[in-house]
């Protein structure tokens, strides 16, 4: 797959969306100005971090599939910290903690035609040796403080986009989940509420115990607190 290297860029994820030659690539960044997590929110991408995104185009890719996209970047990202010695935890659906702390988020924005996926486009942000701003520290760390040293980006994109040329199952995607059977907190835009993470379904819901009833819950609609 061609790698495109940029020094700065708005967006990966929106330099993949200006492509018009309809094959696959990863856009790489060393920063990004307009950076996009879910939900609209902003991704800070100073000097230091790795901003990547790879996009694949497929036939016959069904739409009932789609969690497989997630599974596949997730995976990859965590197996990519592990290297590093350290033991990441995915956050259903898409983001993967150190420690309790974020260090990687990632935005999927797929194209579809009827009932089929055309097109992905998969952002992918880890924290590798940028300084975080100080209203983020209590929450995200980077790859550099985990490790106490500093970590060449050459060796984190290599390895990551090596990751990204496989596929996974989502019983591997289960692996990096040490929650299951514990309380969490489900976000809404009406509010939260307590429940008990038991499993994620071959679609990517979670399913969860509230009210002593197992119900399946979409990431379109609720984020998690762990």
């Amino acid at each position: 797959m061609k790698i495109i290297e940029l020094e700065s860029v708005d967006s990966t994820n929106e330099y993949c969306k200006r492509e018009h030659g309809k094959k696959d690539i990863i856009v790489v960044a060393k920063r990004q100005t307009a950076g996009k997590g879910t939900k609209g929110r902003n991704f800070v991408s100073d000097d230091g971090g790795l901003y990547l995104s790879v996009m694949r185009y497929y036939k016959d890719f069904k739409t009932t599939e789609a969690f497989r996209i997630m599974v596949d970047a997730s995976v990859a990202v965590c197996r990519t910290v592990e290297s590093f010695g350290l033991k990441p935890v995915i956050r259903w659906a898409n983001d993967v903690l150190v420690n309790g702390k974020k260090i990687c988020g990632t935005l999927i924005e797929s194209t579809f035609t009827g009932s089929f996926i055309s097109r992905s486009i998969v952002g992918i942000g880890v924290n590798v040796n940028n300084r975080l701003p100080e209203e983020l520290r209590a929450i995200a760390t980077t790859l550099s403080s985990e490790t106490g040293e500093e970590i060449p980006l050459e060796k984190v994109r290599d390895i990551l986009t090596a990751n990204l040329s496989k596929r996974y199952s989502v019983a591997e995607y289960k692996k990096y989940i040490n929650w299951f059977g514990r309380e969490v907190t489900l976000r809404t835009a009406c509010g939260e509420q307590t429940a008990c993470a038991v499993d994620v379904d071959a679609d990517g819901s979670l399913i969860c115990v509230i009210g002593g009833s197992l119900k399946k819950i979409s990431s379109a609609e609720v984020s998690l607190r762990i």
